[in-house]
């Protein structure tokens, strides 16, 4: 029920309210890509760890995408987002 009535009222929202969702979102994975892309970057090349730098992210992402009620259409944003991240993020130096 609780589902149905959020999903409701994010149909309802005008754009200005869509966009600031999408543009949280979008900043929220491309700072979690961040992290993660400057850890694969200090692990072995196609290692296990290597590996999970780059598909861990994804469950977290797509949970907040869920719950945020965004269709499939927004996907290929945050797919972009990601891959900004993981970039930008492997080149950061400390």
């Amino acid at each position: 029920m609780t589902s149905s009535i959020i999903c409701a009222i994010f149909k309802k929202m005008d754009t200005t309210s869509k966009l600031a969702v999408i543009t949280g979102l979008f900043s929220l994975t491309v700072m979690i890509n961040l992290l993660f892309g400057h850890l694969r970057n200090r692990t072995k090349k196609f290692s296990f760890n290597w590996f999970l730098c780059i598909h861990l992210p994804i469950p977290l992402i797509f949970f907040a995408r869920v719950s945020s009620h965004l269709g499939f259409q927004y996907v290929p944003i945050f797919v972009v987002a990601a891959l900004t991240g993981q970039i930008i993020g492997g080149k950061i130096e400390f």
